[in-house]
């Protein structure tokens, strides 16, 4: 199935008046070169967890977000809450099934990366990104579902140290942001 509500807006024009741009020149934002990182969120119960992920999401210039099956998108109070802005300065679609998201980014050439602990999944710690990439995150509760952890090219856990063998999705997708962009950097730099 394609994808349906899509949203791609241009950055808001500078207002002085928005604390999180301000002393910002107009261009200046307008001028945000994106990260080729797409992230994929599978069915995830909260809408604060969604505005969160968007509010990090372009701390990171990441480029694409895709929200699917029951993910709130925007318009919503809950994600305006939580991501203070950040959802009208991030390209986003809707898809109603993550599969048919999946695919299509694979259709694209794009490299699949779930996000979750199984019996074969790999360290982040040990992990090269590739360049683009889609990350998928699942359901608080559930996980990545199955039918899409059977199409990633990799799966990718946080090694867990203590008793719960869970974290926060929106805090797990900062985790793993920052190290694409930390292991991107220093692959640039040749360190």
């Amino acid at each position: 199935m394609d994808e349906i509500n899509s949203y791609k807006r241009e950055p808001i024009p500078y207002n002085p008046q928005e604390p999180f741009y301000k002393g910002i020149e107009a261009e200046a934002v307008k001028s945000i070169k994106k990260n080729p990182i797409h992230v994929v969120l599978d069915n995830l119960r909260s809408a604060y967890n969604v505005g969160s992920i968007f509010r990090t999401a372009d701390a990171g210039a990441v480029e694409h977000i895709y929200l699917c099956g029951m993910s709130a998108h925007p318009p919503h109070k809950k994600i305006e809450k939580t991501a203070l802005g950040a959802h009208e300065y991030v390209s986003w679609s809707y898809y109603e099934r993550t599969k048919d998201c999946v695919l299509q980014l694979k259709e694209k050439g794009i490299p699949i990366v779930a996000i979750e602990i199984t019996e074969n999944s790999k360290s982040f710690f040990d992990y090269s990104w590739q360049s683009p990439v889609a990350i998928v995150f699942g359901n608080e509760v559930m996980g990545v579902q199955e039918k899409v952890l059977k199409i990633a090219d990799e799966i990718i856990h946080i090694p867990m140290f203590g008793y719960k063998n869970t974290i926060n999705v929106a805090t797990s997708f900062g985790i793993i942001l920052y190290d694409i962009l930390t292991k991107w950097n220093f692959e640039r730099k040749g360190v």
